[in-house]
């Protein structure tokens, strides 16, 4: 199991999250973006730098992620694609995206999206709160005590 980071806008409590259950569980943590990123000195995590452009990050992704790692992305698209692959994937507000529920978060996705293309105001989502902060740890060590243990 690896852990895949979209990692262009994941906040930085997430980020901090990420990085001690990495060192906790010794679980590869690997943050995708098309910038430098900082990250700890540790074997467990490591940046990867991509080239810009539309996708490439969540391309990048979607071609290395494999079934049954953890993908932490706040891109519905994205999700979709690496659930399709029997992944994992959590959003930074702790939810978890599943063959069940996908589908309906892509197709509300589309809708924001057509509101706003007509000019309908749709406003942004809420600041990024402790709620979020602990709804997303305890996501994140559920999926991470069902990992088969090495």
């Amino acid at each position: 199991m690896k852990i895949w980071v979209d990692a262009d806008a994941t906040p930085k409590p997430v980020k901090d999250i990420l990085f001690r259950a990495a060192q906790r569980t010794k679980v590869e943590t690997l943050l995708v973006a098309n910038q430098p990123l900082s990250t700890p000195n540790s074997p467990y995590i490591r940046s990867i730098q991509v080239s810009s452009g539309f996708d490439v990050a969540d391309n990048f992704i979607v071609q290395e992620a494999n079934e049954g790692d953890i993908v932490i992305t706040a891109d519905i698209p994205l999700a979709a694609e690496v659930v399709e692959k029997g992944a994992h994937a959590i959003n930074p507000r702790g939810e978890r995206y599943t063959p069940e529920n996908i589908r309906q978060r892509l197709n509300m996705r589309d809708f924001m999206d057509t509101l706003r293309a007509s000019g309908t105001h749709t406003g942004g989502p809420a600041a990024y709160s402790q709620q979020d902060k602990q709804a997303f740890a305890n996501t994140l060590d559920r999926l991470l005590a069902r990992r088969p243990k090495q």
